[in-house]
């Protein structure tokens, strides 16, 4: 491979990346690795930055993790959540990122309910943004984390069969999975009941199909994304029941597939619903893997996107 320079200063989607690109960030996120098995889980690579992570919808797992990956780059990290923000007081996204740039910060870190903000505000700042999730737009560093988990286990991502089952329509982690899989040269399936599969999503580079055990027949992987009921309009969802009689990943399902099918699951996991709690905790679930994995895919990220700013473009070859 030719050499492949890092040149930006932001992360706004997995769509808006090349192969080499992505390839990067998962080596870049393999030598970051090593530094969480230390005794001292600290490099100086970010010391004298610091991340503001601005978060307008609830999160646990992606904010704690991206606070880590920054303390353990030994950024400074500061948290703003908007219910405790000037935000109430109906300051604007790009008033709120502006102000944070001129308190010197480094890097902003934005997870919205609107597809788009992060971008939006990226247009509008000179320091860096990394999408952390925008409405269903996409969610880059979980799907990272998903590839990045799925290459360990199988030592390549390319020719990889992946099914994604559940709420696919208002899933911003199936559209950078598929983005993101489909620039590796995994095959990526997506499998939910008809009213959950959103028009065009085939033109992604994705097979279709409502049926579960078709999805499971011969994939190399299941992600199981979470039924987002908070999101149903007009009840138009199956009921949580009859969803998890007819899609729920079971162990009965589980031994029609293959035998070392890996099951995945972005979080927080509603068990009885998409996942049942023996599958979940299964010696085939790389679950909580994936939150290991993510907080060295978000320090790769915030390094490269701060040597991009900088100038100091990291390369692979």
């Amino acid at each position: 491979m030719a050499d492949v320079a890092w040149n930006k200063k932001d992360l706004l989607g997995l769509e808006y990346l090349t192969k080499e690109e992505i390839e990067l960030i998962l080596t870049t996120a393999e030598s970051f690795k090593e530094v969480t098995t230390r005794e001292i889980k600290k490099v100086p690579a970010l010391r004298g930055k610091t991340v503001v992570n601005l978060f307008y919808e609830p999160s646990t797992r992606t904010r704690v993790s991206f606070e880590l990956a920054a303390k353990r780059l030994s950024a400074d990290v500061i948290n703003i959540a908007s219910e405790t923000s000037s935000v109430k007081k109906g300051e604007t996204l790009i008033d709120t990122g502006r102000n944070i740039e001129a308190l010197k910060a480094d890097i902003i870190v934005v997870r919205h309910n609107f597809s788009g903000a992060p971008m939006m505000l990226a247009k509008h700042v000179g320091i860096s943004v990394v999408n952390a999730g925008d409405g269903w737009h996409e969610h880059p560093t979980q799907a990272l984390l998903d590839m990045f988990t799925l290459k360990e286990k199988l030592g390549r991502l390319e020719g990889v069969t992946v099914s994604i089952v559940g709420d696919i329509a208002h899933s911003r982690v199936a559209r950078s999975n598929i983005w993101g899989l489909t620039k590796l040269g995994a095959r990526v399936t997506v499998c939910a009941p008809k009213m959950l599969i959103p028009p065009g999503i085939e033109q992604m580079g994705a097979a279709v199909t409502s049926d579960i055990d078709e999805a499971l027949k011969g994939a190399d992987a299941v992600n199981v994304l979470r039924m987002q009921f908070e999101r149903d309009e007009g009840s138009a969802f199956p009921q949580q029941l009859d969803y998890f009689k007819k899609f729920g990943i079971t162990e009965e399902r589980l031994a029609k597939a293959k035998k070392d099918l890996i099951v995945m699951h972005p979080g927080p996991i509603n068990r009885g619903i998409e996942i049942s709690s023996e599958v979940a905790d299964c010696p085939q679930s790389v679950i909580l893997e994936q939150v290991t994995n993510g907080i060295a895919v978000r320090m790769a990220v915030l390094f490269l996107v701060s040597q991009a700013r900088e100038g100091k473009h990291e390369t692979v070859d």
